[in-house]
């Protein structure tokens, strides 16, 4: 299973191998084509001798799959950037950069990125966009041949309390109709950068990372390098879009209404929130005469949207000439994330909503112990499994930020540094505080190890990684 995913990873290659070509010349195709053999050589060598067996896979064989393969990604991935002459990345550093990319988190440690060759430019751009929707579950879409096993590779990436909702009774159609609509959008953010005023390059790289919330741009300066107002609202409509649900996306299409994405509870509470840390924000910036009205909305708004929902685009020297209210408020609102079933990190919206509810149900609970109150989500009521399983990922997820927190002090970084990184990763946001406000290159070798692992963790929602360090998973 392993090796006929990275068969269909390897293919990805290809793109890349025909920027480079156009644009930089052999020297920089050959990395690209080192890692295409490299990858599927290796993706043949696990597949052939067992491609006669079929075994459907259990639940526990889906996870196992998962997290060896988003390892395996980001090792082999890695590969074109310690082959390169301009980037040449020592390994754990080339790890990381690759790890971020697949994750979405949009963290770099590569400086003069206008300098770099444009085949590594759209690389980085490439791995959020395979990132973005999940390479597993494109792997289900194309792949048939993975048979029952489709639904616990489906269940082991996607993002969610309710993983076992399907749009389509084929989970290879659902696959395929979340991957059609990710594409077009896609499409869509890439015209409306160019209309914006971005280069054609530019504007397809700048839709990859934007719809997948990934953050990586072509320039060190990010959005903030063209200067242009037009672009960074462009970017914080559809960083809103990318957030949102993308089975709600799918059943507007088949319903032909929109106003079935409006009714979503979850939607609604998301926007909410949002809607609150924006207005914050702006209001925010124009009472401290960082920017004028003009300015402190539009810059609002675009930063507070690619904050909290993890895209990790910056303008406007976000994180060094902005009061740090702002920076805080959004670095502590990218735990809430976005809605589930979207190319978000952090905790998501809907786990937020179901713990208000709950804390409130326990209020009236005690005023009126021996009462039958439901947590409902909507008009749903929710079983108690779905909530115990909130709990148990928010206690997680707590402590696994502290956790990172503590051992990234212990590499020698200030708490500020310390706390921001950590949750740069764990949210798969890139942007961090303090020594990393831009860039992750002051990072130790042992802190990108740690940062590189809490991206994966974050990226799979930690249960499918802590799982294989149970004893229990192994037995039987």
């Amino acid at each position: 299973m392993v090796g006929v995913l990275m068969v269909l990873f390897s293919a990805t290659l290809l793109p890349p191998i025909a920027v480079a070509w156009w644009y930089d010349g052999m020297s920089v195709v050959m990395p690209f084509a080192e890692t295409l053999a490299a990858t599927l050589g290796l993706g043949l060598l696990c597949w052939l001798p067992v491609c006669r067996f079929k075994v459907d896979l259990r639940n526990r064989d889906g996870f196992v799959v998962v997290v060896a393969f988003w390892v395996l990604l980001s090792l082999l991935g890695a590969i074109p950037f310690v082959l390169a002459e301009h980037p040449h990345m020592r390994l754990v550093d080339a790890v990381f950069e690759t790890a971020s990319g697949l994750t979405t988190t949009g963290a770099t440690i590569l400086s003069d990125l206008d300098a770099l060759p444009k085949a590594i430019l759209y690389y980085r751009a490439q791995l959020n966009l395979l990132g973005g929707m999940g390479v597993v579950v494109l792997a289900v879409a194309l792949l048939p041949m993975l048979g029952v096993g489709g639904m616990q590779l489906y269940k082991a990436e996607t993002p969610g309390p309710m993983k076992d909702e399907k749009l389509t009774p084929r989970i290879t159609e659902t696959a395929k109709n979340l991957w059609v609509i990710y594409f077009g959008l896609n499409v869509a953010c890439a015209l409306s950068f160019w209309v914006a005023g971005m280069s054609p390059f530019d504007a397809v790289c700048h839709s990859f990372s934007t719809l997948a919330l990934g953050g990586f741009s072509t320039h060190d300066a990010s959005i903030g390098y063209f200067h242009s107002l037009p672009i960074e609202l462009v970017s914080g409509v559809f960083t809103l879009i990318a957030a949102v649900n993308f089975a709600l996306y799918f059943m507007a299409w088949r319903r032909r209404s929109l106003w079935l994405v409006f009714q979503d509870a979850e939607f609604q509470f998301f926007l909410v929130v949002i809607g609150g840390i924006v207005a914050l924000t702006c209001a925010y910036l124009y009472f401290s005469d960082t920017f004028p009205l003009v300015d402190s909305l539009v810059h609002g708004f675009f930063q507070s949207l690619s904050i909290v929902t993890s895209n990790g685009h910056t303008s406007a020297g976000y994180s060094a000439d902005w009061p740090f209210f702002v920076p805080l408020l959004l670095l502590l609102g990218s735990f809430f994330g976005g809605c589930v079933g979207s190319t978000c990190g952090g905790i998501k919206a809907v786990r937020f909503l179901l713990l208000y509810k709950q804390s409130v149900r326990e209020i009236r609970l005690l005023i009126r112990p021996t009462a039958q109150i439901a947590v409902k989500l909507g008009n749903r009521p929710i079983q108690d499994r779905v909530m115990q399983a909130v709990w148990g990922f928010y206690y997680l997820y707590i402590f696994c930020y502290c956790a990172l927190s503590l051992a990234l002090v212990a590499t020698g970084l200030d708490l500020v540094t310390a706390f921001g990184s950590a949750a740069a990763g764990l949210n798969n946001m890139g942007v961090g505080l303090g020594d990393t406000a831009s860039n992750f290159s002051p990072l130790s070798d042992t802190a990108t190890v740690l940062m590189t692992m809490a991206m994966v963790v974050g990226r799979l929602e930690v249960f499918p990684v802590l799982l294989l360090f149970h004893s229990d998973f192994w037995k039987g």
